[in-house]
């Protein structure tokens, strides 16, 4: 796709997004919104993938989403490049429903590699499926998400360790730096210091990613951490976000981290995400 379907994608996940969390009442708009871009730039430009889904992957390259709270947006971008049906999109959360408020592999829904209702355990997945890759002469790309609230995990940092010391160099891991968290902003829960110092003493090589809401930004940003694999070091992506990006009354507070729109906030959230470029499900 080119920039202007891109954008014009990502004003329609967004409208899922929220219509998603409003049926059920139910749900994290907040992050998903705030990473939308990065999505759609992933699964639609950046990433060489299969909508027919083989669980080993082997020849294509891999996304891992670790912040698994934020499944609307992974649920419509897969569903909106062709893993499901996009209709499916109606049974968000629902009793026996595919798509749970966590992806899960039990419902062996295409597209989901890994189960992310528990926090920081992504780091340590993508570092192995990249592993594997390189042991296997595959030389396709692991692609991870993480929230920064997230990185408080301490499990997050053996894997950072690990993937450095074994020189996993087709992995990039994005952080979305959103400043947010559940209970308030993440210099106020537990301030996470420089997270570029933090990855490069680690051995990583650190590319910040300045506006991961400017889809042009998004993805050059992507494409220049892709030119950078096979150099001896995992890539992070620092990528500064908004949470609740596009709806202004979700913008920027941890409040819309996990909380459902009532009917005239979406009403509000839907004028102001126009047109609906691709058709709601």
């Amino acid at each position: 796709m080119d920039l202007n379907k891109l954008t014009q994608t990502a004003t329609q996940v967004r409208r899922d997004i929220v219509r998603m969390v409003h049926a059920m009442q139910s749900g994290h708009p907040g992050g998903s919104l705030g990473c939308t871009e990065y999505m759609v730039a992933l699964y639609f430009h950046i990433m060489k993938h299969n909508p027919a889904f083989n669980m080993d992957g082997q020849g294509e390259d891999l996304f891992f989403l670790s912040n698994g709270h934020i499944s609307p947006v992974f649920y419509s971008v897969l569903a909106r490049s062709g893993y499901f049906p996009i209709s499916e999109l109606s049974t968000f959360r629902k009793i026996d429903s595919r798509l749970q408020g966590h992806p899960t592999t039990h419902e062996h829904l295409p597209g989901v590699r890994i189960a992310s209702g528990s926090l920081g355990q992504g780091m340590s997945v993508a570092a192995g499926a990249a592993l594997t890759k390189k042991m296997n002469g595959d030389d396709r790309i692991v692609y991870s998400l993480h929230g920064d609230g997230e990185l408080q995990e301490g499990q997050n940092w053996e894997a950072i360790m690990f993937a450095a010391h074994h020189k996993i160099d087709n992995l990039i891991a994005t952080i979305d730096v959103n400043g947010q968290q559940i209970d308030g902003p993440t210099d106020k829960v537990m301030n996470l210091g420089s997270l570029g110092a933090k990855f490069e003493a680690f051995g990583w090589h650190v590319i910040v990613l300045t506006d991961g809401n400017d889809m042009e930004q998004v993805v050059k940003t992507l494409e220049a951490a892709k030119a950078q694999t096979g150099n001896g070091k995992p890539i992070c992506v620092l990528m500064n976000t908004i949470m609740g990006r596009g709806v202004d009354f979700m913008e920027g507070t941890h409040e819309w981290h996990g909380i459902a729109p009532n009917d005239a906030q979406l009403a509000s959230a839907l004028n102001q995400l126009v047109p609906a470029t691709v058709g709601d499900y």
